[in-house]
């Protein structure tokens, strides 16, 4: 992993604890790092996903999906913008994919956005997923409006 020396401290202690909450996926490490508002994008849904408790439930499903899930690099864009270069499988297919995690000032999580490919493995992604959340998430996503 790279030096983050240009993320503020605020942000570097939020992202020892995604590191913390990837190892465990444990739902108590991962909600204090996420603020209320936070905004997800998902690669595979078009609009947003608004909400903490929706972000917590699509994150926690993923770390349970994911195998030979692992970190290769980590990229800032200043004090309040980090990127987190991965690769997992799902089944029999391989990816890559990048985090894409923006900050807020008291360095939660305010924006998470990922990135997958190739398109077989996002697709196998996406089934995996609607499979177990589907509902739960369409809920979330009608009561905020998007």
């Amino acid at each position: 992993m790279s030096n983050l020396s240009a993320l503020a401290l605020p942000a570097r202690r939020t992202l020892d604890g995604w590191h913390r909450f990837v190892a465990t996926g444990s739902v108590e490490v991962l909600r204090p790092l996420l603020a209320e508002n936070i905004v997800f994008r998902s690669p595979f849904v078009v609009s947003p996903i608004p909400g903490r408790e929706a972000t917590v439930l699509v994150l926690t499903t993923v770390v349970k999906i994911f195998e030979n899930f692992r970190y290769h690099r980590e990229f800032t864009a200043g004090p309040a913008d980090a990127g987190l270069e991965f690769s997992a499988n799902i089944g029999k297919w391989q990816l890559k994919g990048i985090d894409l995690i923006r900050f807020n000032e008291a360095g939660e999580m305010a924006e998470f956005e990922v990135m997958v490919r190739p398109i077989k493995a996002l697709q196998a992604l996406g089934e995996e997923m609607g499979a177990r959340i589907g509902p739960q998430l369409a809920k979330f996503k009608a009561a905020s409006g998007t």
